[in-house]
């Protein structure tokens, strides 16, 4: 690692003076909530967003979600790399400005590729902003609340994911383009504060340029995956065109992980993943985020169209879970100390998977929402506030300091691919229902297929147990 320049200012991970923790974290928090906010925005304001563009369907809406997740998936690595080169600051402070410009973009869709390509571009900024947020965080913490400090910046997705159906309901009340516009405010004012309280990172030494063209490969081979899945009823599975796609996906994800294996600075650094604690927890991570992810969206779905719902009372109704996100992602850390992350991370998986399986045996049109969808949501909050933050403290615990953005980059990254999955596994579960009965098995199904990679994701925790996490 290059020695520290004290002329500019750059401070080791773990000796900025303690106080300037907070002042640091505010700063994070608005950017990195920014940018969780406007994924769990969008969730319930898609039909509206349908209706504003010329009635598109939920497969092309889909794509509004996954295109933004497969962009920030395969840059989030390269982009975190570059953190480590030339400053998490400096990064922090550019991925701001492209996420809010993007915005800007997105709330002037006139069409929904439009809106795909602007939510592309905020992908960009959110793929800079995410990794080297977490590397200042931890650059502004002594070492002995590294941890604590992982945790407290997964709580702040926590919050995001509970106030962002809430606040996204709010604004679709008025009209769909407010939940981007949003956004100007909060990233002027990051804009502003960040340069006077951030700190300046350690440099990563050597290495040459991140490897865009691995990027692209992930990309491509992610967006195939999820094209095949999502278009699976409409083309039918033994059709070419599904075929098709799968085999790309699988041909272009071979090809990724060669040329991750011979590049200086890969999108994926395969040695990461040697490290046992640090590929355990991102194979459960890829997991995990596929049943979040369908999760997430089925209930604003049933609470849109099988409750038919407004926009806010969906993002009331989905805010519970989240809400127990922040206090169980701070305060497990504790019981991991004396338990390990396997332990509580398979007990987060039961707790998710019993959520599910309330909805399962008792949600139906007619069941109340005391009944028959709150219990779901406060046993699957408790499910993810147990599970998330374990696993991506056990895997950004296990890197070096001077790799810390580009390890949560690939943790992070790993979950956005699940995410991918997850959304475009939904969407062909659900497929085009003909009425009550088959809407009402469309949402069994998509349950069900949640819970089993939910059940994977507490067989990949399982193996934690084998080694030693913090």
């Amino acid at each position: 690692m290059r020695p520290t320049d004290v002329r500019t200012g750059g401070t080791p991970p773990g000796t900025a003076a303690p106080a300037r923790f907070g002042p640091v974290f505010i700063v994070v928090a608005a950017g990195v909530a920014m940018s969780n906010l406007d994924m769990f925005i969008v969730n319930v304001a898609l039909p509206e967003i349908g209706d504003g563009l010329s009635g598109a369907p939920l497969s092309a809406l889909s794509w509004v979600l996954n295109a933004y997740a497969v962009v920030f998936a395969a840059l989030l690595v390269p982009l975190g790399n570059v953190a480590d080169r030339i400053g998490a600051r400096r990064t922090y402070l550019l991925g701001t400005a492209i996420f809010t410009v993007a915005s800007a973009l997105c709330a002037l869709a006139p069409s929904v590729w439009w809106l795909v390509a602007a939510r592309v571009v905020q992908a960009a900024g959110a793929a800079m902003l995410m990794p080297s947020s977490l590397s200042l965080l931890l650059a502004a913490a002594p070492p002995e609340r590294r941890v604590a400090a992982v945790r407290a910046w997964t709580a702040i997705g926590g919050v995001a994911a509970a106030l962002g159906p809430v606040i996204g309901g709010l604004l679709t009340e008025v009209d769909w383009r407010w939940i981007f516009l949003i956004n100007l405010p909060v990233g002027l004012a990051v804009l502003v504060v960040g340069p006077r309280v951030l700190p300046r990172t350690p440099l990563a030494s050597g290495g040459g340029r991140p490897d865009l063209v691995g990027a692209t490969v992930l990309t491509i081979a992610v967006a195939a995956l999820a094209l095949g899945v999502v278009k699976s009823e409409d083309w039918g599975w033994g059709s070419v065109e599904v075929i098709g796609s799968l085999a790309a996906a699988v041909v272009l994800a071979v090809a990724f992980v060669v040329r991750s294996a011979r590049h200086p600075d890969p999108v994926l650094p395969l040695s990461l993943l040697r490290v046992p604690v640090f590929g355990t927890a991102t194979l459960a991570s890829v997991l995990f985020g596929v049943a979040f992810a369908a999760m997430l969206l089925s209930t604003v779905l049933w609470c849109r169209e099988v409750w038919d719902w407004s926009p806010l009372r969906s993002g009331l109704a989905v805010a519970p879970g989240p809400l127990m996100v922040p206090g169980l992602a701070i305060g497990a850390g504790p019981v991991i100390q004396r338990v390990g992350a396997a332990v509580v991370s398979l007990v987060g998986c039961l707790f998710f998977a019993a959520g599910l399986g309330w909805w399962i045996l008792v949600l139906d049109a007619d069941s109340g929402y005391a009944v028959g969808m709150l219990p779901g949501m406060v046993l699957t909050g408790i499910g993810v506030g147990l599970t998330l933050p374990t696993l991506i403290g056990a895997a950004v615990s296990a890197v070096p300091p001077q790799s810390f953005a580009t390890g949560s980059a690939v943790v992070t990254m790993a979950r956005q691919i699940g995410v991918v999955v997850g959304v475009a596994m939904l969407v062909a579960a659900f497929g085009t229902p003909n009425g009550p009965d088959e809407t009402l098995a469309a949402f069994d199904d998509g349950w069900l297929l949640t819970v089993l990679a939910t059940a994977a994701t507490a067989l990949a925790a399982l193996f934690l147990r084998r080694t030693r996490t913090p």
